[in-house]
């Protein structure tokens, strides 16, 4: 399955990045519809973009995440916001827990 990136004109500073939640399913596996204030926070997006990284010793840190990824992050961490009618969250990559691997 091909993973269209949204293009979004936010730059994320130090290692922080831009993440698009993933969508919770509607219903569960057996029909039975979920109320939206039911749903659990997502843990899961896709990053759409990645600041540079942190200074440490005079020198950048490489990030350890890149544009694409789609990753696992701590259920109440980052900040949510709306840009251009969609939902996105900034996060610092100490709270992502684990990349996934297509």
């Amino acid at each position: 399955m091909t993973q269209t990136l949204t293009k979004v004109n936010i730059q994320p500073l130090g290692s922080r990045v831009v993440v698009q939640p993933s969508e919770q399913e509607e219903a569960t596996a057996t029909g039975i519809f979920i109320a939206q204030t039911s749903k659990e926070k997502p843990q899961k997006g896709t990053i759409l973009a990645c600041g540079p990284g942190e200074w440490e010793d005079g020198q950048r840190s490489p990030m350890d995440v890149k544009e694409g990824d789609t990753v696992i992050f701590a259920k109440y961490a980052g900040t949510e916001f709306k840009h251009q009618g969609e939902d996105y969250l900034i996060l610092s990559q100490k709270d992502i827990l684990a990349k996934l691997n297509d």
